[in-house]
């Protein structure tokens, strides 16, 4: 699977017609998401931790079809890469994963590597656009 940058991901959604499919949490995203985002978690909050949304692959493909152009991304490229690799696994053809995610990767010393889709200055939205957000998306599939 190809893993690209957050300006070429800007660059696919921009010219190309690429969604951008945001697998963070709910409260993540609500904080701050590349404009025009959609939100379904790869993983939900729980009691103690993230648990993994059993219903992602099923709230993915009811709002997009299987060949839909679509970049994954997360907070730092973890997550994208597990919900992207679900999502060729379920037959998912067009699916490109954005590293470094909306914050960055960082080496342990908390030193940026890559910069992240904020730090790189790209649109950021903190409200949803209509039928973008995992509230609407999980409610009009349940």
């Amino acid at each position: 699977m190809e893993r690209i940058s957050p300006r070429e991901a800007h660059a696919l959604m921009e010219r190309e017609d690429y969604a951008y499919l945001d697998v963070r949490t709910v409260p993540e995203f609500e904080t701050g998401h590349p404009m025009g985002a959609y939100n379904i978690p790869v993983a939900h909050m729980g009691e103690g931790g993230t648990v993994p949304n059993d219903a992602f692959e099923r709230e993915v493909a009811a709002v997009f079809a299987k060949d839909a152009p679509l970049v994954v991304g997360c907070a730092s490229g973890v997550r994208s890469q597990t919900a992207a690799a679900r999502l060729v696994a379920a037959g998912f053809t067009r699916v490109v994963e954005q590293r470094a995610g909306m914050h960055g990767v960082r080496d342990p010393f908390g030193r940026v590597k890559e910069r992240g889709w904020q730090a790189e200055g790209l649109p950021v939205a903190t409200e949803a656009k209509p039928s973008r957000s995992h509230r609407e998306i999980a409610a009009q599939n349940a």
